[in-house]
């Protein structure tokens, strides 16, 4: 009796993957073999310019985010983060290539970004009742005198408030400037907002205490943030992305050297410094 022929087990994998896949959703990579011209999204990363004052960096390191701090460019090539969300498959959260598949893991935040990846997760109330007495304890003054129910705080009003610090700052005073300082970063950085101006309250009470902040996993929530807006950039109407942008730049660069120019520099960290 004849044996059965087996398939090879890349064309077995090739038969898993596709049952995976959904061919009832739309996704850009099918709408782009119809399209005439190439689909560039945009993005609004708010990268700011100016290093850390000197006198904030021991709080910014304490609470995990003295790394990331030193990233002050977001040149951003956004024809080369749409190819990728054209590769990109929300049911198997991977880019699919010629060669395999690939994605960006909790290893990539921490090696490019230095964020921590251990501990507990980042949650937190999304409505306060009292919103600016929060802002009084922990910025030392509010935003939105004038409206009790605000829920987000503008990049505008933090960054000004980073400027206004003084060479001769209290204590307290650098404490709520590096709140300041971390609360732009993960609106206008880290978890961006494809759509928004400013970033929500709900992060303000996790940096209460530096110490303790330390203890969330900062990364998980930037990498299913990207997640998240990596899915949502594969409908062929979408036309802006968010999440964390320079990660996944600096992840293709780094993780696909074929993309990348060919570089002497050696290796700095961060590594979108780079």
């Amino acid at each position: 009796m004849a044996e059965k022929e087996q398939s090879p087990p890349r064309a077995q994998n090739g038969i898993v993957m596709a049952r995976l896949i959904r061919s009832d959703i739309r996704h850009i990579s099918d709408a782009a073999n119809n399209a005439d011209s190439f689909r560039v999204l945009r993005g609004r990363v708010s990268v700011l310019k100016i290093a850390p004052d000197a006198q904030l960096m021991p709080y910014l390191e304490l609470a995990g985010f003295g790394s990331v701090a030193l990233i002050r460019s977001s040149d951003l090539r956004f024809d080369l983060l749409s190819a990728l969300v054209e590769r990109w498959r929300p049911e198997t959260h991977t880019f699919h290539f010629l060669c395999g598949e690939c994605t960006v893991t909790l290893e990539d935040v921490a090696v490019q970004l230095g964020l921590p990846i251990d501990g507990s997760p980042v949650t937190g109330v999304s409505s306060f009742t009292d919103p600016a007495a929060v802002c009084y304890q922990l910025l030392g003054e509010s935003p939105e005198d004038g409206d009790k129910y605000f829920s987000g705080i503008k990049f505008t009003w933090l960054k000004a408030k980073i400027r206004q610090l003084s060479p001769t700052a209290t204590e307290g005073e650098l404490m709520c400037a590096a709140r300041a300082y971390i609360m732009h970063m993960i609106g206008a950085v880290l978890m961006l907002d494809a759509n928004g101006d400013s970033v929500h309250l709900l992060y303000l009470p996790l940096l209460a205490d530096f110490s303790t902040a330390r203890s969330y996993s900062w990364g998980s929530a930037v990498l299913a943030t990207l997640y998240r807006e990596l899915c949502r950039a594969t409908k062929p109407q979408v036309k802006d992305i968010g999440g964390c942008l320079i990660l996944l730049q600096s992840w293709a660069l780094y993780r696909l050297p074929f993309l990348a120019r060919v570089s002497h520099q050696p290796y700095v960290y961060p590594l979108p410094l780079r």
